[in-house]
């Protein structure tokens, strides 16, 4: 079955009959490696081909599908047509010719890349596959076509016809009428990156950036810009991130699975349509002011607001006029209450429910039963969207791990809407694997139904890398003049300090230990909440495991590893919260330790 995006129980509802039969007709007749996009923006022009088919033995193929019927075409020329429609006649191009604008379009986007192309001859400059176009008359037999004119001013192998989609039609024979619209065979196949490599330019939107300055790269390179490697979602992301509909969701996924990817393209969308503001939420502050960042590069930062929960809550008491919490009472009692005060005052009324169209949790396992019940009324019924993202190995903090609940008893709906990423794309294998290590009990399976929660062991997608190690050193102090040295090294390789990153689990000694070394040093060094994630601010970033949260960098040292308990000493809290701190490296990641 080839994959449709987005899938066809999404966009169905907004396709006309003909589309619908002809897209269930690309499900069934061709095999799983091809790839069919209904719909789907294509570059930063935003055109909007009915159907793009690629196949890495193929080639690439534009489609136009009309519902005409016989008595609704008047007249028709090589370049445009006269149609009935319900509101009286209309010209229109004739959609061959729209077909074959929209695959100039495709190829002229394609053509700029030196890999897609041949590097010399003949053929120098033009594309190394083929690609076509045409049309579907999803009402007009083959007959009707012939005898009507039609044929004169579109070539028949450029046309399917009614009787040529209809599930009594054999696959081969239905293939057979898609590929006869080619000039040319293809004699070899397309990589995966090239593959790749036609997605990053087609869409830009399932771009993933080098770094975490931004969620998407800019929507079209110049030419001599385009990188040698690039990145983008795999294609169960890429749909998920396009079939989510109306309703609740929930992901689960491990970690490096792309769910703050698939969060970030979907608030970009629903900020097109909204008219109320959207939410996103998440519990630590680092990861929300990285999220804020990339709403705001996208250019939806006044619709999308972007909040730590309690961050949130202190905004809604105060936009309403409800007490504050004395901060007298201890930093845990304080936030404590003011949740609380936030629930009594959305139950009286006096916070109102519905203020948003829809709202994003990302990191959800770190929320309580209670915030989410909370979070649920903040939906406006009449959107009714929310999404979920959790990964119940990454829950850190106690509030996450009281999670003896199940998602319908918060009011989150979400049988039939549940989808499940078990692949790691941030972490290099070696990573991973070493990561594990130290987090066996936290990573074991566990099965759970759709309203339940699933513990994921994740699956690793088989990038490779430098293996991870331990190196021990006399004093804490001799441990932050290593740190300083090696990444005075990488820099000079040439990455950035802002792709660089020092964990550590505990404050003092081991933080201010480090953090004097590095500034003895000469490191530029960002702490804690100081940290901004743009281009500006090139430093070292010093966080605490539970802030790292949501984050990944290429280069990661973790100092003080002497005094984190592993293996069968380890608490499950300690083991939790050092696989997260170790699976933010993409790249590199070193364990410091000495006797302090």
């Amino acid at each position: 079955m080839a994959t449709l995006i987005p899938a066809y129980s999404t966009c169905a509802g907004r396709m006309w009959a003909g589309e619908k039969r002809f897209a269930l007709q690309l499900e069934t007749k061709l095999e799983e490696d091809y790839l069919c996009w209904y719909d789907v923006p294509l570059g930063t022009k935003n055109s909007h081909p009915d159907f793009i088919i690629l196949h890495p033995r193929r080639g690439l193929l534009v489609l136009e599908v009309k519902d005409w019927k016989p008595d609704t075409l008047q007249s028709i020329t090589r370049s445009d047509a006269t149609i009935l429609t319900p509101q009286g006649i209309k010209h229109v191009l004739n959609p061959l010719e729209q077909a074959r604008q929209y695959a100039h379009a495709v190829t002229h986007i394609l053509e700029t890349d030196p890999q897609l192309t041949f590097s010399s001859g003949r053929e120098q400059g033009r594309l190394m596959f083929p690609w076509a176009y045409g049309v579907v008359l999803a009402n007009i037999t083959r007959a009707v076509f012939e005898s009507s004119g039609i044929a004169e001013v579109m070539a028949p192998r450029h046309v399917i016809c009614k009787d040529e989609m209809t599930d009594a039609v054999d696959a081969e024979a239905f293939q057979q009428r898609l590929w006869q619209m080619f000039r040319l065979r293809f004699p070899g196949a397309l990589s995966l990156p090239q593959l790749d490599r036609i997605r990053w330019h087609l869409f830009p939107e399932v771009r993933i950036p080098a770094h975490q300055g931004q969620l998407f790269e800019d929507a079209e390179a110049d030419p001599g810009q385009i990188p040698d490697l690039v990145r983008v979602m795999d294609l169960q992301q890429e749909q998920l991130a396009r079939s989510l509909g109306e309703g609740h969701r929930v992901i689960h996924g491990v970690a490096g699975s792309g769910k703050t990817l698939i969060l970030g393209y979907r608030a970009e969308q629903l900020a097109k349509a909204s008219t109320k503001p959207i939410l996103v939420l998440c519990y630590n502050k680092t990861l929300a002011a990285r999220l804020e960042q990339w709403m705001h590069a996208k250019g939806v930062g006044d619709k999308v607001h972007v909040r730590s929960f309690h961050s949130w809550c202190h905004s809604q008491l105060r936009a309403y006029h409800v007490d504050q919490p004395s901060d007298q009472l201890g930093i845990d009692t304080m936030m404590a209450e003011m949740v609380q005060r936030v629930i009594d005052a959305t139950e009286r009324g006096q916070i109102p429910s519905g203020q948003y169209d829809a709202v994003l949790i990302d990191e959800g396992h770190d929320f309580r039963a209670e915030w989410l019940k909370l979070i649920v009324q903040m939906v406006d019924p009449r959107s009714n969207s929310l999404l979920v993202l959790y990964d119940d190995a990454q829950s850190i903090y106690d509030a996450g791990r009281k999670r003896n609940f199940s998602f319908k008893s918060v009011g989150i709906q979400a049988q039939g809407r549940t989808t499940i990423l078990r692949v790691n794309y941030r972490n290099t294998q070696e990573i991973l694997a070493f990561a594990a290590q130290f987090a066996q009990a936290c990573l074991k399976p566990s099965e759970a139904d759709e309203d339940g929660i699933p513990r994921l062991t994740p699956v690793s997608a088989g990038r490779h890398g430098n293996k991870p190690f331990v190196i021990q050193l006399p004093t804490l102090a001799a441990e932050g003049a290593w740190i300083a040295e090696r990444l005075k090294e990488e820099n000079e390789r040439g990455t950035p300090w802002h792709d660089m990153a020092v964990l550590y689990r505990h404050y003092d000694p081991v933080c201010k230990t480090i953090r004097t070394q590095l500034k003895k040093a000469g490191i530029p060094v960002t702490w804690k909440d100081d940290i901004r994630f743009n281009d500006k601010q090139d430093t070292v970033r010093l966080l605490p495991f539970h802030s790292s949260k949501g984050l990944e960098f290429p280069v990661v040292m973790i100092p003080g590893a002497g005094l984190i308990a592993s293996g069968a000493e380890a608490s499950e809290e300690e083991a939790r919260l050092l696989y997260v701190a170790m699976t933010r490296a993409t790249e590199r990641l070193v364990l410091v330790r000495s006797d302090i």
